[in-house]
């Protein structure tokens, strides 16, 4: 994260803030009016004397120009790398000594300058944290919003029933704690890889193939691997259970407070000169981080059904619960097969628009002249009512959702009658 950084930094796409400010708020407002631009904001001076990066991945152009590809190309390049990291580049590979490890004390928050975001918040948050743990010689690296309660303990959202969730429950059940380790400020492409959906134990194969070139670990002190890092906490998940939240999450509204487990920390590890890094509970990054690594997968599923061209979660259902699906149709009934492949692969989908090949997906103008010129409401529509969708939709009752598809093509045979003339003069 540090080389990236500098790196914006030499371009000139690192917004810098040189005035002190306070953790408790004033980051948090200053990134919300920043982060529409698009990049990076880099905090000089927090509460005096710490350094804080903030929309490290706050837009589409910035990932994509780590990949070295555009944008409207992104669901293609991250559709061709296996998501069990299998192939060229990806490997992991086991080191001794780590810069992070420059420093390591008893743990003590307090020292760092974890962010109070919104005047409704349940406490001051870590969200920039990959949680790693190993369980029955298996590891998960995934991303969960911790609450500060005091120096040595957090209360940690795990949901179920993913990965992280399943592992604490089996510790839990065999009398045991679930070892982990707390790596903040890492690797771009880690923290993408640390938030998509792999197979189990596969998020550091998965960042080695997307970064082509082995990710190196390094191992705390209760034996659990983390990747180079600012800051590495190291601690147990236990019995323990306190109620989280509130916390405002990608929908723009808070997330209801729940009873969650405890870590509990046990040493504390980081850079002489640690730059914190956190996420803007529903800014750019935490929706882009929630919604892109999706994509990939909508278009693996889809392409499984129908010729498919490209996949986008929209802005406006949070870049999590809408998607709009391009295809070149070849044949009548496909359409409806691509919604339910769409919604197979993302369970949180509430509502899928498929479009033709000539209907740009990144322009919601574009998509919505597509349902008003080529949707017959009676014939074109897949209603799913009382389905499971997303925990962090406020309009679902115990769960429970109505999803919706539409099919916004035209109809073969028929094309004539949809061609869109563009006159110039």
């Amino acid at each position: 994260m540090r080389e990236f950084k500098d790196k914006l930094a030499r371009e000139g796409k690192l917004i810098e803030i040189e005035q002190e400010v306070s953790s408790k708020y004033e980051v948090a407002s200053i990134c919300v009016e920043l982060e529409r631009k698009g990049l990076p904001v880099f905090f000089h001076s927090v509460d005096g004397t710490h350094e804080v990066i903030m929309n490290v991945l706050g837009g589409r152009e910035i990932l994509a120009e780590l990949f070295g590809t555009s944008s409207s190309n992104l669901v293609h390049f991250l559709a061709g790398i296996p998501e069990s990291g299998d192939g060229d580049g990806g490997k992991v590979k086991i080191v001794e000594d780590s810069a992070t490890k420059e420093v390591v004390k008893e743990p003590d928050l307090g020292e760092l300058p974890i962010l109070t975001y919104f005047r409704g918040d349940g406490g001051a948050y870590i969200t920039g944290g990959v949680v790693v743990a190993e369980f029955d010689g298996v590891r998960n690296a995934s991303i969960h919003r911790m609450m500060i309660l005091d120096d040595k303990r957090l209360a940690a959202r795990l949901v179920p029933p993913r990965h992280l969730y399943k592992m604490h429950k089996e510790a839990i059940e065999r009398g045991e704690e679930l070892k982990v380790g707390i790596a903040i400020g890492v690797d771009p492409l880690i923290l993408l890889a640390a938030a998509t959906r792999v197979p189990p134990g596969k998020e550091f194969e998965y960042a080695s193939a997307l970064k082509n070139e082995p990710v190196e670990l390094f191992k705390l002190g209760n034996g659990v691997a983390v990747p180079h890092a600012e800051i590495a906490l190291e601690g147990f998940i236990g019995e323990e259970r306190v109620k989280e939240g509130p916390f405002l999450d990608i929908t723009d509204t808070y997330d209801k407070i729940r009873e969650e487990p405890v870590i509990t920390l046990t040493k504390m590890y980081h850079r002489k000169d640690a730059i914190y890094h956190a996420i803007l509970p529903s800014g750019s990054e935490h929706k882009l981080l929630m919604g892109v690594p999706y994509e990939p997968l909508v278009f693996r599923a889809v392409e499984r059904v129908a010729r498919v061209k490209n996949v986008f979660l929209t802005e406006g259902g949070c870049c999590y619960l809408h998607a709009v699906v391009q295809i070149k149709k070849e044949g009548e009934g496909e359409v409806k097969n691509a919604i339910i492949a769409a919604f197979a692969a993302h369970p949180s989908l509430k509502h899928v628009v498929v479009v033709d090949d000539d209907i740009d997906i990144f322009n919601t103008k574009d998509v919505e002249y597509a349902i008003a010129t080529r949707v017959r409401w009676d014939e074109d529509v897949v209603l799913i009512p009382k389905v499971r969708g997303s925990s962090l939709d406020p309009s679902a009752k115990n769960g429970l959702t109505t999803k919706i598809g539409i099919d916004a093509t035209k109809e073969l045979g028929e094309e004539k009658r949809y061609e869109r003339v563009v006159s110039k003069f």
